[in-house]
């Protein structure tokens, strides 16, 4: 381990040495640049396209690119890249990940390597975690490469279909990671060509790569229809959990989140549901949702995963402190929490597209990232992605005291002592930012500041409107601000006047977050561009972290702490390090489960990388369908035919199913009997099924208007067979997904076994897509008004899911399907 991490400190110094002889040869062009007027500085835009179109590479442009763009940046701007930032700007062209600290100008590190990758025209993609970033930025930067000769587009949620395709086709689209993959999903659900908006996936840059690649890596995009189930039994359930007692009748584990009924519990059930056997097969729909609302009430908290907003559950993302606005959790779990708060509850649906965005980004050519912490996350980017991470030094050195955590025996110790603090600071005029880890404790802090009267801001999920507005303010003298997790993140807060004098802006953490890299983004809002500043964590033995990880030891200290004073402070090495190891602890266990949610996902990658390439194929065609259809026609009598004449001994062929099979799929029962097929081989029949079909198929396409009527009765067909069993695919591969883990019981892989039997799945479904297009082509009606029918959104809404026991959702969008 010590060898590796000698490898990797070496590696970067080297790096950082290469891009450093680099930045001195663009420093040397300073005066060169600032030396030529605006009209000749933009032309250069032109010149780089045109020995690009001749052959040199990006790389030969690099030095000039920069210096130029970073001249052009001083004129529009008013800014001028630091040395260090264009050493950033090398690292995010090569594809790798520039961990730069918080307030050293990310922003305006990107647009150097944007300006030259933007050169080759075929896109970049510059990616931030919200809208009001890619909005902000899109204007801000958008000013100087459009000035430089650029086109830039801003693709947002709101924005129509021929805006989202002409913001895609500009040399610079900035957009969420949200609506990227969403955009993907949606073209690849569309009937015409036309309606398509991305282009090839280029090259992309993620703002906060991070929280974009890890935090919600185990999150897939997903499109879903309604399904058809009845929502009173989330009601019942929800009545007959709300009378059961802990420990009697349900048991919760801390340390896994997991609920489960007891054996009196399931006396219970059976009594209140009239079922002998609760866990019989014909129960499992009762057993679904009896376990859902055991979440929903006893393991799902008001205030901390979700708030109640407009009479509706909306979900509280745990990594930033925000609502994730019309996101779902899936199986039931979101209808369960609706009928314990008692609020009108929505219909579960039906996933229709799904990625992640593990796969997602992965299709990128060239893919790379920027961020204040990654580090922790080293391996995983090198492991997943294939980038690096590259610690670029700061430009000015980091003055800021970051202090050992303080240890309180109470939450209420704790948090007295968190507001003595407050009190102190505010008093003197400098300004504070609280950081914790739910909505809940937000607000109860608030109601301590404001019984002792200190006038503070609150930035949560409940408020996130106001976020920019309140963290500009939030370095001004006596400012006091509490924020959830990574509120205001990708904003900088400068401090106000006097506020250095003061020992710059006080970052107070109220509680450990199970990551580390959380942690340390709430430590880097302080000392930006070596401004001074301080940061202090509060700990209480009663926290969650501690609760859920803690051992036998810190257990035992916890006895004899009560004795001690409510107020006492803990200082023991022993438990700085428990807290580090469970976070550690806690972050390994993350990265398994997004590693494992990757290896199913590579499953699904691969059949919809198949499912995707040939229905664009379709789409794209343009003369005749004939390669496609002809054969399909073929395989599906072949098919057939085998399945009826396995037997050596032909007297025992099922003759006469086959003869069923072509008077059902293939031709009119007039043009085929039992003795046209007596007597000849599997080959012979074979022939004779394709030659009728095919003078049958000719016979049909000679009804309709020349070859465009054709191949567009062809495309119809198709398309709504493949959407059709695409759709019940992908429901089967969810399902098979989630029972999958019980084979562990039997000494089975469970991923080996969702892979074999993933495999078997998508075979039956290419032989049922074969059969129905051969079924329909043969045997459809022709009309001559037939069109196309979209499995796309009607809307842009999104909606997120997460799935019961695993810690994981999914954003949704809900779709209203028309299907033939």
């Amino acid at each position: 381990m010590a060898h590796l991490l000698k490898r990797i400190f070496e590696n970067d110094k080297k790096q950082l040495r290469m891009y450093g002889k680099k930045a001195d040869q663009i420093d040397a062009l300073s005066d060169k640049m600032a030396a030529l007027s605006d009209d000749e500085l933009k032309a250069r835009t032109e010149e780089f396209k045109a020995r690009y179109a001749k052959g040199e590479t990006l790389d030969d442009l690099l030095v000039e690119a920069f210096a130029t763009v970073r001249e052009a940046s001083k004129r529009v701007l008013g800014l001028y890249p630091f040395r260090v930032q264009l050493m950033g700007g090398m690292a995010l062209h090569e594809g790798n990940i520039a961990e730069m600290k918080t307030g050293e100008g990310k922003t305006l590190t990107a647009t150097m390597p944007v300006y030259l990758n933007a050169i080759s025209g075929e896109g970049v993609h510059v990616v931030t975690v919200n809208d009001y970033l890619a909005t902000r930025d899109a204007e801000e930067m958008g000013e100087l490469y459009r000035w430089m000769g650029l086109t830039v587009g801003l693709n947002l949620n709101s924005k129509t279909s021929s805006e989202k395709r002409e913001a895609y086709n500009c040399d610079i689209t900035y957009s969420t990671n949200n609506e990227l993959g969403f955009d993907y999903l949606r073209d690849n659900m569309v009937v015409y060509k036309e309606q398509m908006v991305q282009r090839p996936l280029n090259f992309a840059i993620l703002d906060e790569v991070d929280s974009i690649l890890i935090d919600e890596a185990r999150t897939p995009l997903i499109i879903s229809g309604q399904a058809n189930r009845s929502t009173s039994f989330y009601t019942r359930c929800d009545f007959f959990v709300k009378g059961l007692k802990e420990d009697e009748d349900y048991t919760i584990d801390l340390q896994s989140k997991s609920i489960s009924l007891t054996e009196e519990g399931i006396e219970k059930a059976e009594r209140t549901f009239r079922v002998n056997n609760l866990y019989d097969i014909e129960n499992q729909a009762l057993v679904h949702h009896l376990d859902q609302s055991l979440r929903a009430n006893y393991i799902m908290l008001r205030d901390i995963d979700y708030v109640i907003d407009e009479d509706a559950v909306k979900i509280v993302d745990q990594f930033t402190g925000r609502i994730m606005e019309g996101r779902r959790y899936s199986d039931g779990l979101h209808q369960a929490i609706e009928a314990k708060e008692n609020v009108e509850i929505q219909k579960e649906s039906k996933t229709m597209a799904t990625i992640t965005f593990q796969n997602y980004f992965r299709m990128y050519k060239k893919l790379s990232g920027m961020t204040g912490t990654a580090k922790t996350e080293e391996e995983e980017f090198r492991e997943i992605y294939n980038m690096n991470v590259v610690a670029i030094p700061t430009n000015r050195p980091l003055i800021r005291d970051d202090r050992d955590d303080l240890l309180y025996p109470t939450l209420e110790s704790k948090f007295n002592a968190v507001v003595a603090d407050i009190k102190e600071r505010h008093e003197k005029g400098q300004p504070i930012l609280v950081g914790t880890v739910a909505v809940e404790t937000s607000e109860l802090i608030s109601s301590l500041l404001k019984r002792d009267g200190i006038p503070h801001e609150v930035l949560n999920a409940k408020n996130h409107f106001r976020e920019a507005e309140i963290v500009i303010n939030a370095g001004q003298p006596g400012s006091v601000t509490i924020a959830t997790n990574m509120a205001g993140r990708g904003t900088d807060i400068k401090l106000g006047p006097g506020v250095k004098e003061l020992g710059g802006l006080a970052v107070i953490g109220t509680e450990r977050h199970e990551s580390r890299r959380i942690d340390n983004q709430l430590r880097g809002r302080s000392g930006r561009q070596g401004d001074p500043g301080v940061s202090q964590f509060y700990l209480s033995l009663e926290d969650d972290l501690m609760k859920r990880f803690g051992s036998d030891r810190i257990r035992m200290v916890l006895e004899q702490l009560k004795i001690a004073e409510d107020d006492a402070v803990i200082q023991s090495r022993v438990i700085s390090r428990q807290v580090e190891s469970a976070q550690k602890r806690v972050e390994g266990n993350n990265y398994d489960t997004r590693r494992n949610v990757l290896k199913y996902d590579d499953v699904m990658r691969e059949q919809r990388e198949v499912i995707y390439s040939q229905r664009q194929e379709v789409i794209m065609e343009e003369e005749s369908l004939n390669y496609v259809t002809i054969p399909m026609i073929r395989r599906t009598i072949e098919r057939y035919v085998q399945l009826h004449t396995q037997h050596e001994d032909q007297s025992q062929w099922k003759l006469d199913r086959i003869v069923d099979f072509a008077h059902t799929v293939l031709v009119h029962p007039e043009q085929l009997t039992l003795d046209d097929i007596q007597g000849k081989s599997q080959s012979e029949i074979e022939n004779l099924l394709v030659d009728l079909a095919r003078a049958n198929y000719e016979e049909k396409t000679a009804q309709l208007n020349g070859p465009e009527q054709v191949l567009e009765f062809e495309k119809v067909v198709i398309l709504r067979v493949v959407d059709r069993k695409w759709t019940d695919h992908i429901d089967q591969m969810d399902q098979l997904r989630q029972g999958i883990g019980l084979r562990s019981y039997g000494q089975f892989n469970p991923l080996t076994e969702y892979q074999q039997e993933g495999f078997t799945l998508f075979e039956e479904m290419v032989g049922e897509i074969e059969h129905d297009v051969t079924r329909l082509l043969m045997k459809s009606q022709i009309r001559q008004n037939l069109q196309r029918e979209q499995a796309t959104p009607s809307g842009n809404n999104k909606q997120a899911r997460r799935t019961p026991n695993k810690p994981t959702y999914s954003h949704d969008e809900e779709t209203h399907t028309r299907m033939g």
